[in-house]
């Protein structure tokens, strides 16, 4: 409820495919899946990531759809509503909520990043400059804190702005043009991609597996990082997922919901990966440069391209569509935490959610100049990597430890109110048969990576 109103819903069913996909898909798509992928091994690492997707990631998200459409609330209280007797689940209530706030703190951040490139493209600045000096602007961009910040709080006031005038009214249909458009420019991308001199080994790293390269970061670490962008990539154990169920109806059952949203989110990771490893190869760049990998050679390869600058600035653009369609479905989950425990209303909540996350937003943009020094994970880390490990590694898998568990288990909501919930409506149904894998083998695996991955990390 909002001041008594009736709570808010969506138009349509594509609405509701669309925002939930525009939380999916983001940075975790097309900047950070392509980064990764090429950190630890290219096919074989994203192998194990299709596996983790399927093992793990549609259920939980089916999971977290049931819990939001069950309560009709939002994760500060939806535990609670579900699980009124046992208050402990509803702690993770507000380690949910914290988790979507700390999200932003990194990810408007690199938002700003898009946005700067969308202005860099169309202004011209890039046409004609060599490979060098590409590289050079994005670390002229890290080391200039004024310039930083000042695109990460256009960041903040886009997504308060759209969260601002409502659901329907704004946020449903800007993540319908956004993902319309990205899709569109994504395409046309690929094939140009895969076409360029030399693309062919790059398709070998990004399609054939070889799986020794595993090996090279540890077998284990590799498992981890897996693990986590399967969670990251669909914005799992936050309470994203769950926000949006309970904006719309039991015409349909959630598992067919699921894997359109999961389809959608692969489809695009996937078509990133088709841009980025053939130029890598193409323009002699390393797949592994880490977190600058798209804004080293992407521009290189639009200045090799018949109408590159446009092509360049359309990139961009729908990049920071992507980027912004997650900015603005995690905001629309910390305002609706706001509105349901706190009872503002969605004007006051929006405007205090993009200030607040400004302000929060400031060590990270900090963090690649004048707090440089602070190097948290060790030489050359800083504080995006801290906080994109609390989140990626720790939160997300965890969380979505809690929404299984808590949808598994006679303790929490328990089996029979799930089922009930999921297979509600017209569609395919959750498949009942595997409930002892899913409350037994699901959270040793988790757990098992988990505690590998940090062994591995921080102690062998």
């Amino acid at each position: 409820m909002e001041n008594g109103k009736k709570r808010e819903t969506l138009g349509s069913r594509l609405g509701f495919i669309f925002l939930s996909a525009g939380c999916a898909i983001g940075l975790g798509n097309v900047w950070r899946f392509p980064f990764i992928t090429g950190q630890y091994g290219g096919a074989a690492f994203v192998l194990m990531y299709v596996a983790f997707l399927l093992l793990l990631g549609i259920p939980v998200m089916v999971m977290e759809f049931a819990v939001g459409r069950a309560s009709q609330k939002s994760s500060t209280r939806s535990f609670k509503v579900l699980c009124p007797e046992r208050r402990v689940w509803g702690l993770w209530g507000y380690g949910a909520w914290i988790g979507s706030v700390m999200l932003m703190t990194f990810y408007t951040v690199v938002t700003g990043w898009m946005l700067a490139y969308v202005w860099y493209s169309a202004s011209g600045r890039f046409a004609g400059a060599t490979p060098e000096a590409v590289n050079d602007a994005f670390g002229t961009l890290l080391s200039a804190p004024k310039e930083l910040l000042g695109w990460t709080a256009l960041t903040s006031l886009i997504g308060a702005a759209v969260c601002w005038t409502g659901l329907r009214q704004s946020v449903e249909r800007v993540t319908k043009v956004m993902m319309c458009g990205l899709l569109a420019i994504m395409i046309a991308l690929a094939l140009r991609s895969v076409t360029l001199p030399g693309a062919e080994c790059g398709l070998e790293f990004y399609l054939k597996p070889n799986f020794a390269n595993l090996t090279a970061n540890g077998l284990w670490s590799s498992v981890y990082a897996a693990l986590g962008q399967a969670f990251f990539t669909l914005s799992l154990g936050i309470g994203c997922m769950a926000i949006f169920g309970s904006y719309i109806g039991k015409d349909r059952s959630l598992t067919g919901e699921a894997l359109l949203v999961t389809a959608l989110d692969t489809a695009v990771a996937l078509c990133a990966g088709l841009i980025i490893f053939p130029a890598c190869f193409a323009y002699g760049v390393n797949p592994g440069a880490g977190p600058g990998l798209i804004f080293v050679t992407l521009p290189n390869m639009f200045n090799q391209m018949p109408s590159g600058q446009l092509w360049s600035t359309l990139f961009f653009l729908f990049m920071s569509f992507a980027a912004l369609s997650t900015v603005i479905a995690v905001f629309e989950n910390i305002i609706a935490g706001l509105m349901d425990r706190l009872g503002w209303n969605r004007q006051a909540a929006a405007l205090f959610t993009g200030v607040a996350i400004l302000l929060l937003s400031i060590p990270c943009a900090l963090g690649f100049n004048r707090w440089s020094g602070f190097q948290p994970l060790g030489a050359g880390s800083g504080v995006l990597d801290l906080e994109d490990f609390i989140v990626s590694n720790n939160l997300l898998p965890l969380g979505s430890l809690v929404y299984l568990l808590f949808c598994v288990s006679r303790w929490g909501w328990g089996w029979d109110g799930f089922i009930q919930e999921a297979d509600a409506g017209r569609g395919i149904k959750f498949p009942a048969f595997l409930r002892p894998y899913f409350t037994w083998v699901v959270p040793l695996l988790v757990l098992s990576i988990f505690a590998a991955g940090y062994w591995e990390k921080f102690v062998k």
